[in-house]
């Protein structure tokens, strides 16, 4: 392991109960803001040996008299060094470190200048397919995994959210959506510097697809619902409204578009706008789903019969 490391970022990042979970320690009881059982660094026999001060951050065991933070713990685990523990603690828990937020930083400012969100230099692991908000909102498994979406446990910004990749058109990924499992604000968080009027949801996947229709939704459920019923040519806006760039994109790439947004008072606008800003340029159709009802709350059935007749050959 190699690079930069920034030692107090890590220790404020990481609890140490997130890393007694990591390290699944057997037998630990917790007692209000403290943790103790039987100390996993040594492996005694005393059940109450090795305590754990929730609130302070740090550990002590009154046996083999092993005690500090986050970094010395884990470096007693790992036999390693207080800097490879912090490394480790980076690379488990997805924490940016100072050379790979400060090494790409003139290049990042060159893509912005240009009018372009800067790919991530590190992808979220360990997320959760398979939780229990995903098949609420009607995502199967494998719609899940294919689309990189699911429930981040992990320190971070997105922290006990629903975190959706967002890519661009090269399949880079250039930010992380984090939708909240209840109704906290925001609804969905999304990196300060992102700028989502530059980018299409899906639509590397949409390109790899290789047709000439695409239909065009809002949210990015509704473009996963749409894509689950069978239709891979869909992306989503983000949004009810179309960017001059999201405009010139889908001109470039595509022959015929259909919008499929909601069915409020704000999708249908934004079909009215949106549709009178392409006709004339390429052929338009907008589809409305039920009144108040938005694509990602139909069935697949449903979808399918609004779509159908729709789409002809281009899927």
């Amino acid at each position: 392991m190699s690079g930069w490391v920034d030692f107090a970022a890590v220790k404020r990042a990481v609890s140490l109960e997130t890393v007694l979970r990591h390290y699944q320690v057997p037998g630990l009881r917790r007692r209000r803001n403290r943790v103790e059982g039987r100390c996993p660094i040594h492996r005694g026999q005393r059940d109450d040996s090795f305590r754990v001060d929730l609130d302070k951050n740090v550990f002590h065991c009154f046996s083999c008299q092993a005690g500090g933070n986050v970094l010395d713990f884990v470096a007693a685990m790992e036999r390693c060094s207080i800097r490879d523990a912090a490394l480790r603690l980076q690379r488990w828990f997805s924490i940016a470190s100072p050379d790979r937020l400060w090494a790409p930083v003139s290049a990042q400012l060159a893509r912005e200048k240009e009018g372009l969100n800067p790919p991530l230099h590190f992808a979220l692991t360990n997320v959760d397919y398979a939780h229990g908000y995903l098949a609420g909102r009607g995502i199967d498994r494998a719609t899940a995994v294919e689309f990189g979406v699911g429930f981040y446990a992990r320190p971070g910004l997105m922290n006990g959210r629903i975190v959706i990749p967002i890519h661009n058109g090269r399949g880079e990924i250039v930010a992380y959506a984090g939708r909240a499992l209840d109704d906290r604000v925001p609804k969905y968080k999304l990196p300060t510097r992102f700028h989502k009027s530059l980018e299409l949801f899906n639509l590397h996947r949409v390109i790899a697809a290789g047709g000439k229709t695409v239909i065009v939704v809002e949210g990015y459920f509704d473009c996963m619902r749409v894509h689950q019923a069978g239709f891979p040519g869909v992306l989503a806006l983000m949004g009810a409204s179309l960017s001059p760039r999201q405009e010139s994109t889908l001109l470039e790439r595509f022959e015929r578009v259909i919008l499929l947004l909601d069915g409020d008072t704000t999708g249908r606008h934004g079909s009215r706008t949106i549709a009178a800003r392409l006709s004339g340029r390429c052929p338009v159709v907008a589809v409305h789903p039920p009144d108040g009802t938005q694509p990602d709350q139909l069935s697949s059935t449903a979808i399918q019969e609004l779509l159908k007749h729709r789409t002809s050959d281009s899927f």
